[in-house]
């Protein structure tokens, strides 16, 4: 069996398929190869800034330890979560919900959900100082999950010390406000929780409306 040879270079070149860019004049001729376009890296991991959280924990200022038992990992308070500065430790958590890496992610995720459990009324005044960290990109989009621990005392307080009447209400000039404070938080879950805020939102607080428009 003979191999077919070529008599030159040209005869080669006709051959083969030639490769040009898209939307040339070129690309549009026959036997013609468009090569892909190169990859956009729009799930390439991103470099974040360093957190608070982060730096406090790396540091041993938190109360808390990795344990493992036959359910997984999980945090072991070094102290009673009952008696914690919530004031101080919560945002701290709360902006721990930007990292990605581990143990950092876990650490914050589970923390926020086992201080939530054991917080009781510790929670709402801590309220407006999780307004900054909530700001943060994606963070918004990570509290969906915990909306069904969160909400609830929301909207047992969303109402409550509203001025309804011809009075003055100074507590809005000094932001002490409860319900209004709650009403800008709510707002700014919307704004910073994705697709689903909204309706998770209406689910658990049916007298919330959108302050999106349409």
């Amino acid at each position: 069996m003979k191999t077919k040879t070529y008599n030159s270079e040209s005869q080669l070149r006709k051959k083969k398929d030639l490769v040009e860019g898209a939307f040339t004049h070129q690309s549009l001729q026959s036997r013609v190869q468009v090569p892909p376009p190169p990859d956009a890296g729009a799930f390439r991991p991103r470099a974040s800034k360093a957190t608070s959280f982060r730096r406090f924990y790396e540091r041993g200022d938190f109360p808390i330890a990795l344990e493992f038992d036959t359910k997984g990992n999980k945090i072991a308070w070094k102290v009673e979560i009952e008696k914690m500065d919530y004031y101080h430790y919560f945002p701290l958590f709360f902006e721990g919900l930007r990292e990605t890496q581990h143990p950092y992610e876990f650490f914050a995720r589970q923390g926020i959900h086992d201080m939530l459990e054991h917080g009781g009324n510790k929670i709402l005044p801590c309220i407006p100082q999780l307004i900054i960290p909530i700001k943060a990109e994606f963070v918004g989009e990570a509290l969906v999950q915990y909306y069904r621990q969160i909400l609830p005392i929301f909207n047992i307080f969303k109402n409550k010390n509203l001025n309804i009447g011809d009075e003055i209400d100074y507590s809005q000039q000094k932001r002490m406000n409860v319900g209004d404070l709650i009403q800008e938080t709510l707002e700014l879950f919307e704004r910073h929780g994705g697709e689903d805020a909204f309706i998770n939102i209406k689910y658990m607080i049916p007298t919330y409306e959108s302050c999106v428009l349409n």
